[in-house]
């Protein structure tokens, strides 16, 4: 079985609170993107995880695809699988990739073995792998609070806008984003922005926190949110703790020569 992990963009993202458990309460609308990785799972006699595409990092066996086949094998007596895995969505980026593999592996190991759970069921197995992980498992606009793994739908519609990312040879990792934030109550919800607020608004009302640290760690990160609204962009922010940077035009533009040597990605929502 092949399906098509779909990556995110986050429209506003507050860090509202540090909780007890060591996390942070966020505040976010998490927006489905047509950019994907392409993940295929077949019946095998052992169990096998290959990839290609753009290079993975790190010990395969702590992969998210690989989790979540560990995560149902034993509850559900899983026979062996091999899961090939190809990697466009970048890494590092806050476009979700590895989390969208993650809840997609879920899905078809759900049909190819009949194991019949439902969404929020699945939810369930994608929230202890990520807490974003469940947002993938339904492809629609959510409000995400808590960790980010408390969902509800979001009345938000960027349906025949165009849309540009950016992504420099930057890898900003959750962690280091988050040390540089100072949880902060905000005055306006990200729900009564992207709900109620003119998209032209939201350039001054819908805002990601961790711009402002980011932004002076890899100043090249500021320019090219800058560069997108210098060329037209309607709306630009940084997509969740970066590093790709997103634009959205009312009409299609090619900036690609603006950004040579950088992931590009553009297309109709």
């Amino acid at each position: 079985m092949i399906a098509f992990p779909f990556c995110k963009i986050n429209l506003g993202l507050h860090i509202l609170s540090k909780r007890a458990d060591g996390f942070h309460s966020i505040e976010t609308c998490f927006y489905p993107i047509p950019w994907t990785d392409i993940l295929e799972i077949i019946p095998s006699n052992e169990f096998n995880f290959t990839t290609s595409g753009i290079s993975i990092e790190g010990d395969p066996s702590t992969n998210l695809c690989v989790r979540a086949y560990h995560l149902l094998q034993p509850e559900f007596n899983l026979p062996s699988i091999k899961i090939h895995l190809h990697k466009i969505i970048p890494m590092g980026a806050g476009l979700g990739g590895g989390s969208a593999d993650a809840a997609f592996t879920l899905t078809l190991l759900n049909e190819l073995f009949e194991l019949k759970l439902s969404v929020e069921q699945l939810k369930q197995y994608a929230s202890q792998l990520g807490s974003d992980c469940s947002f993938f498992l339904e492809k629609k606009p959510q409000l995400g609070e808590g960790k980010g793994d408390e969902l509800s739908d979001a009345a938000v519609d960027l349906k025949n806008k165009f849309l540009v990312i950016v992504k420099p040879d930057i890898h900003v990792s959750t962690q280091e984003a988050y040390a540089g934030v100072k949880p902060a109550l905000q005055k306006i919800a990200v729900r009564e922005v992207v709900e109620k607020y003119p998209l032209p608004q939201w350039k001054d009302n819908l805002i990601n926190d961790f711009e402002e640290s980011v932004f002076k760690k890899f100043p090249v990160i500021r320019e090219i949110k800058k560069s997108l609204y210098d060329n037209g962009a309607m709306y630009a922010s940084m997509s969740g703790s970066g590093s790709s940077v997103f634009g959205i035009f009312e009409q299609p533009v090619d900036l690609k020569s603006s950004f040579p040597g950088y992931t590009y990605w553009s297309g109709l929502l």
